[in-house]
């Protein structure tokens, strides 16, 4: 009872160590993420006025997929971090010699791979699909929608590469001052329309503008003739500018039960099956290298000899592993999606190296202090 006591505090000790390590880790690495990833959007806001709300929107719901990829190799960073301190400071050292195994010792970082790969099952199957697909949305809209983050005041904007718009200013969301309309529709004539004002309307066929008290010039290129007139009111059409019905949700966009579903369609080509197959095997696997990766940083410190100038050479061996795990996944990632039996490397790849690091923790010997009986000397 006491042993079991004894265990369950130190692998609390060891946990919590290894959380708070992960988090620095894994909120480090996705705050530089973030940033470069918000890069990216910056041309929306400059050019597109897109409003400081939704570019915050945009680039968090990014963070789900950042946050599958990261978690494995913070969590890797964290327990050989916490690890090679125990080794620093004697702790690991005293833990072997009252008889602790290497496997028990390693078994906090077992529970912490694990708590990860449940929640990295649902961030992959869950949270990725609903962000990406909130994602493309407004992405979508921001570069295809008619809408004032579209029509900027003072600048002109290009529309289906035959339209152009100017605007003077917005007095509120849909009405307009001081607009100038360029269209080029029809290559033989330019068609230039000015109104002191106008507002803008949405309908199943598009959006258009109500121009009120303008002039609409058109200027026939062919023929040399050119005409003019005012009006009072007049409608420019656009169109369907958003185009929402062609635009098709990405790989990533799907859960892995609607992957499966999408091979098994038959009116898709084998190359698009087999994308989707790979897509699904590593969805199903990319949560258990959290498992992996935890064991691989504490295998090779757990089973060396104590080196009082320090485990450089273990720590390098285990970086190297786990670089050659992370690269050898995604190279078999890549080519499963044109070779079906490359799947198999896949599970092979994550699969090996936990039953080897398994295996060397079991072989490596315990450390048993040996009582000698006292026996009655007679008299």
């Amino acid at each position: 009872m006491r042993y079991a006591r004894a265990m369950k505090k130190l692998d609390i000790y060891i946990i919590k160590q290894i959380i708070t390590g992960f988090l620095l880790v894994a909120l480090s690495l996705m705050s530089m993420l973030w940033l470069t990833q918000s890069l990216r959007f910056v041309e929306m806001v400059t050019d597109k006025g897109l409003p400081i709300y939704m570019f915050v929107e945009m680039t968090s719901l990014l963070m789900p997929r950042v946050f599958s990829i990261l978690s494995p190799i913070a969590l890797f960073v964290a327990v050989m971090f916490v690890y090679n301190r125990l080794i620093t400071d004697s702790e690991l050292i005293v833990m072997k010699a009252v008889g602790i195994s290497s496997v028990l010792i390693a078994r906090a970082a077992m529970l912490m791979g694990i708590l990860l790969v449940l929640c990295n099952m649902w961030v992959s199957n869950y949270a990725v699909p609903v962000a990406e697909a909130r994602f493309h949305e407004l992405e979508f809209e921001v570069k295809n929608s008619f809408t004032k983050m579209m029509l900027r005041e003072g600048a002109f904007t290009s529309v289906k590469d035959t339209t152009t718009i100017f605007i003077d200013k917005f007095v509120d969301d849909n009405t307009i001052e001081g607009i100038v309309v360029g269209d080029r529709k029809n290559p033989n004539e330019k068609i230039i329309t000015v109104a002191e004002s106008g507002k803008l309307e949405y309908t199943d066929v598009g959006p258009k503008i109500l121009l009120k008290n303008g002039t609409r010039q058109v200027m026939n290129s062919r023929t040399g003739q050119f005409s003019s007139m005012t009006f009072d009111d007049y409608a420019v059409d656009f169109g369907d500018l958003s185009q929402r019905k062609n635009r098709k949700s990405s790989v990533r966009e799907k859960s892995i039960s609607e992957l499966f579903d999408e091979a098994k369609r038959p009116d898709i080509t084998d190359m698009a099956a087999q994308i989707y197959l790979a897509e699904a095997n590593r969805r199903i696997l990319a949560p258990f290298f959290n498992l992996v990766f935890a064991l691989l940083a504490c295998t090779g410190l757990l089973i060396a000899n104590f080196n009082r100038r320090g485990q450089g050479k273990v720590v390098m061996l285990s970086i190297l592993m786990m670089i050659a795990v992370q690269v050898l996944d995604m190279s078999f990632t890549n080519m499963a999606r044109k070779h079906m039996w490359i799947i198999g490397l896949m599970y092979v790849n994550c699969i090996l190296p936990f039953l080897i690091c398994i295996w060397l923790l079991i072989k490596t010997p315990v450390f048993r202090k040996r009582i000698k009986k006292e026996t009655p000397h007679e008299a």
